[in-house]
This record gives C-alpha cells, sequence and structure tokens, in this order.
C-alpha cells in the first residue's frame, strides 16, 4: 500500500476533519488518534506500510518475568504430595492417623506434631478440597514470594491453626484428634487475597474474582461439617496468619515498586 496526498481517509472525532491514517495525531485540534503509527518501509521512491505480524497466541507466549520454564512451585506441590503420601502410606498398613503425625489431644509434650498435623489426613475428600485450595491460591502466592517463603508461611499457617485449635480444645477439657490442612489453605487464600487486592489497587486493568475467593474460604471453612478431624478454629487461625503475612508482604512489594 503506498502513501500517496490523498489517502486522507480518517475523520477525526474531535474536530470533524479528514486526515492522514498514517498520523498519531489530527494535525488539527491535537487529539490522539490511535496508539502508534504504522512502520513504513521504503520501496523505490514511494513509502509503503510494513506487513504486520499478528501476535501468538497467549498459549504459546513466553513470560517476560524470567527464562522460560523457570518457575516450578515446589513449595505447593510439596505439601500436596506429601500430604497425598502420609494418606497413602496410612491407608496402605491400617495404622491409626496418630502414628502419622496426627494431632493428639492433649498434646503432652508431642510438640512435634504442631508441625506434622497439617499434612495428616485420613480422608481423601478432606485432601482434595484442601489442594484444590492450595493448586489455585498458593501457586500464584508462591509465584509472587518464591518457593522458601511460600513453604515457610504454608507450615506457619497450619501449625500456628494446629496450635489454636489444640488451645481451644485443651480450654474445654475435650481429648480428640485434629489433623489436615483447612488452615494451610485458608492461609494461602487470605495471603493471595492481601497481595492481590494490593496489585489491584495500584494497576485500573487488574482484576480478580472476589466471589471465587469467598466460595473457596467458605467451602474450606465449612470442612469440620464434613470431616471430624477438621478443626474450624485451626482454619481461622491458619487464615489469621496468612492474611497478615499477605499484608505484610503486600506492603513491602508497595514500597520496592514504590506504591
Amino acid at each position: 500500500m503506498i502513501v500517496s496526498e490523498t489517502e486522507l481517509s480518517v475523520i477525526c472525532k474531535n474536530c470533524g476533519s479528514e486526515v492522514s491514517p498514517y498520523i498519531t495525531e489530527c494535525p488539527y485540534c491535537g487529539v490522539r488518534l490511535r496508539k502508534r503509527a504504522p512502520k513504513l518501509e521504503r520501496r523505490g521512491d514511494a513509502l509503503e506500510v510494513k506487513p504486520r505480524r499478528w501476535p501468538r497466541p497467549r498459549i504459546f507466549r513466553r513470560r517476560r518475568t524470567g527464562p522460560p520454564g523457570s518457575f516450578r512451585p515446589y513449595a505447593t506441590l510439596a505439601a500436596i504430595l506429601g500430604s497425598a503420601a502420609l494418606l497413602l502410606a496410612q491407608k496402605a498398613s491400617g495404622d491409626p492417623l496418630t502414628a502419622f503425625g496426627g494431632l493428639i489431644v492433649p498434646v503432652e509434650g508431642q510438640w512435634w506434631r504442631f508441625l506434622t498435623a497439617p499434612f495428616a489426613y485420613v480422608d481423601v475428600g478432606y485432601l482434595f478440597v484442601v489442594a484444590v485450595g492450595l493448586a489455585i491460591f498458593s501457586i500464584g502466592l508462591e509465584r509472587r514470594l518464591g518457593s522458601v517463603a511460600t513453604a515457610v508461611l504454608l507450615v506457619a499457617c497450619g501449625s500456628l491453626g494446629m496450635l489454636a485449635a489444640s488451645g481451644v480444645a485443651s480450654a474445654q477439657g475435650e481429648i480428640e484428634v485434629i489433623a489436615g490442612g483447612n488452615g494451610m489453605a485458608l492461609g494461602a487464600v487470605a495471603a493471595w487475597f492481601a497481595i492481590r487486592r494490593s496489585e489491584a489497587r495500584h494497576a485500573v486493568d487488574e482484576e480478580y474474582d472476589l466471589i471465587g475467593v469467598v466460595v473457596v474460604a467458605a467451602v474450606l471453612l465449612a470442612l469440620p461439617i464434613f470431616d471430624s478431624t477438621a478443626d474450624v478454629f485451626a482454619g481461622l487461625a491458619g487464615g489469621a496468619v496468612g492474611g497478615l503475612a499477605g499484608l505484610a508482604a503486600a506492603a513491602l512489594r508497595g514500597s520496592d515498586t514504590g506504591h
């Protein structure tokens, strides 16, 4: 396509003047007409529009945050696969949940159970719900914070949730077994939400599905209704720890980027 003086086929919406389709601003009123002008190349004595390359589909684009294939959600995979391995071993052996890290209340000095209980399950359905929550939110969290920080956060949410559940059960004089990662998953949801909300506040085109976050959080909170080893106080405490950690991370990320 050759550029000539007669190619005035664009009408400025502001002043109504007819202008060239190869300019970005109206020469009469200064209103911006398009983001960028087409690239031109000289062929002989004439200028021709350089053929436009259409962008590849998103699934074929490389991430610009690092080398291709550099991100691996190791912390999230370890939490899910480690729990699945413990569940398979427990089912294969037929031993009780307490033999595979379940938290016994009263604790009686076995403090290590606070660390192992979030990864111990007696029911596949319970593990599946937690795994879905982690897959949705923990991976996004790990992409922002890194594997080490995410692993520490998940363990903190799970173990501190177990500590809170144990304290409530001991205060009520109850003897029970508490296990599962509902506190861990709720912590991941809360931390992701805090960081994502901060990101959306600083960018007009950044959006997130609030309804989806609420639905996942509600399902995780309702797990004690369907599984006796899940504890609502473990979930609430884990979510609170994750939320506070997410707010702190969002503040640090905002200060680093100058927001």
